[in-house]
């Protein structure tokens, strides 16, 4: 009875609970700019000159009197990315297991409930582990060559080999954003209606669409950087659309 009063008494941290906020409040950010940010790239689609139109919207173009824009701008907002995705990553390691002993009790417990939420957790983990070091390397790309170009960013995925890299960091932002959206909605109550049966299982039917919807816009998108790189994988690889362009119409001109 003695150390019952005692632990009555004792202070409860709230630190594991502002962690866990935090956490979800940056992976709510992240995952709705990931959506976002693979609507602006999937204007390739429509062309370079609309990719272009994007980029230069955001580098800021309309503010430049040459309208060239300021590739600043676009190292500023990756390192405000790069800084959110760091500190998620460091929160969710949190519940990631921390040894092999771990690892299996885990695998052991999922066999065992077969609970399909339980499932989505530890594919969860496993798509942040990958995105890591995936989306590291990609925002140290965009940090060291802010400049956003369909023809530069064409040859980097063609000549520099980058494709298979963002074909692993599409599949994994895709289905990790899907289920920590899902996952976000279930423990905070939102979404959750008067049935919360019939709301878990819409939830999971919308995040299956826009799984589905996001990773075939981003591999179509994929496709035509690729087509794009090889059409033009002679030209050099720092040229911009200005510069390829007038290389092309002389070409064009010559035959």
């Amino acid at each position: 009875m003695e150390n019952l009063v005692l632990d009555n008494k004792t202070k409860k941290s709230r630190i594991p609970a502002w962690l866990d906020i935090t956490q979800s409040g940056t992976g709510l950010v992240l995952g709705l700019f990931m959506w976002v940010h693979m609507l602006l790239i999937s204007s390739i689609l429509l062309g370079a000159g609309s990719f272009k139109f994007v980029a230069n919207m955001m580098e800021l173009s309309f503010l430049s009197p040459t309208g060239e824009g300021y590739p600043i701008a676009v190292v500023f907002a990756v390192l405000g990315v790069f800084s959110l995705f760091i500190l998620h990553a460091g929160l969710g390691m949190r519940k990631f297991p921390s040894s092999y002993k771990q690892y299996k009790a885990v695998r052991s417990q999922m066999k065992l409930l077969n609970h399909e939420d339980t499932n989505l957790w530890f594919y969860q983990v496993l798509t942040g582990f990958i995105m890591f070091f995936a989306g590291s390397v990609h925002l140290y790309i965009m940090l060291t060559h802010p400049e956003i170009d369909p023809y530069i960013s064409a040859k980097r995925v063609v000549v520099s080999s980058m494709w298979p890299l963002y074909l692993i960091l599409l599949v994994a932002v895709e289905y990790h954003g899907a289920i920590g959206l899902y996952r976000l909605c279930m423990k905070w109550g939102w979404l959750a209606g008067k049935d919360a049966k019939k709301s878990r299982a819409n939830l999971k039917k919308l995040k299956k669409t826009l799984t589905a919807f996001f990773l075939v816009l981003g591999i179509l998108s994929l496709i035509v950087f690729i087509l794009i790189g090889v059409k033009h994988k002679d030209t050099n690889p720092n040229d911009s659309t200005a510069k390829i362009s007038t290389t092309i119409t002389q070409q064009y001109l010559k035959g």
